[in-house]
């Protein structure tokens, strides 16, 4: 596929069709450039960043991006209309393509900061930082938020809040099918106990066939992720797609209309090493912050656990990463021959 037939598959399928989403402590740009090698046209999410963080902190660090990275979207946390305008706008000038606002995360500091999921209380003050950060910016704002908090089931609930939010301007909802407990479990079991509800999320697109809708929570299998584009907008994968990246080369051609990619496991490690001496060069970052994000690349296939041994050993942190990757292919490893 040239140039300008890529270009014209990107403005026919929208790269909200299929998504990554934003996963504390994993997004970040790394593992953001891994999945790029393997998936040319999903949505990417960044790590939520809070508003302080880039009001007060290093706003470089924070929002620094490889350009391969998009279409790439700033998940934003907040609860202050202005201070969230202003965070939208940076994400604009930094050259993101959406500024989401999280209205899902249940975090017990999260919450102290009065925002993530328990802004789903308050549908008004969402409303009020939507159209905020849509009057500061012209890319698209949307927002990521739960089917309800603590053991409320009420579908009312939800219905109301993204009518409220949809009022301001907001035309993107990202539904993760899940309630958020808000008190007493963590935020990984937030992840895992209160039950998955994707009926739910089909009934939001129903309500609102105006609206774009994509659905989060459970994904596993392309199966699973068909029958839901049949029913809602898109689709966005978490942890799966974390864990298992090599699904990611599936996408383009399945849910894309892309040509099949030519791309291999190998020729995906030969271009993180590359990119991890090009990031050492100019950042100073060491070759194990970036090769966490791939130890999944194998998995399933022989010598996988060695290979994943080799690359998360710190011992060898004063090897560039080239030699490391040599290592991890010896004959003993199972990677002698390109797969």
């Amino acid at each position: 596929m040239n140039v300008e037939q890529n270009q014209q598959l990107k403005e026919k399928v929208s790269p909200w069709r299929v998504s990554v989403a934003p996963m504390l402590d994993w997004t970040d740009r790394h593992c953001r450039y891994l999945h790029r090698l393997l998936s040319r046209h999903a949505l990417l999410y960044t790590e939520m960043v809070t508003t302080g963080a880039l009001l007060h902190g290093d706003v470089a660090r924070h929002l620094r991006f490889d350009a391969a990275e998009h279409p790439l979207a700033l998940q934003l946390g907040g609860s202050e209309p202005q201070d969230l305008a202003r965070c939208a706008r940076l994400g604009q000038d930094w050259g993101y393509d959406e500024v989401n606002l999280n209205c899902g995360c249940p975090s017990e500091r999260v919450q102290r900061g009065a925002f993530g999921a328990c802004l789903m209380r308050e549908p008004q003050l969402v409303a009020d930082c939507v159209r905020a950060m849509r009057d500061a910016v012209q890319i698209r704002v949307s927002v990521k938020h739960r089917i309800g908090i603590d053991k409320e089931e009420d579908y009312g609930f939800v219905r109301d809040f993204i009518g409220t939010v949809a009022q301001a301007g907001c035309n993107h909802f990202i539904v993760h099918a899940r309630n958020a407990w808000l008190k007493g479990l963590s935020p990984k079991e937030n992840r895992d106990i209160p039950p998955l509800r994707y009926a739910v999320v089909a009934q939001l697109k129903r309500d609102f066939p105006q609206l774009h809708i994509a659905i989060n929570g459970g994904f596993t299998s392309d199966a699973a992720v068909q029958e839901q584009l049949a029913l809602v907008d898109g689709v966005m994968v978490g942890r799966e797609a974390y864990h298992n990246p090599w699904w990611l080369a599936q996408w383009d051609a399945l849910y894309f209309g892309a040509a099949p990619q030519h791309t291999t496991r190998e020729g995906v490690e030969e271009a993180m090493v590359a990119y991890m001496e090009r990031e050492a060069q100019a950042h100073g970052t060491p070759w194990y912050a970036v090769a966490r994000h791939m130890l999944g690349l194998r998995n399933g296939l022989p010598g996988a656990r060695r290979w994943r041994q080799v690359w998360s050993d710190h011992r060898l942190k004063h090897l560039p990463a080239s030699e490391v990757m040599a290592i991890a292919r010896t004959p003993q490893s199972g990677f002698s021959a390109p797969l």
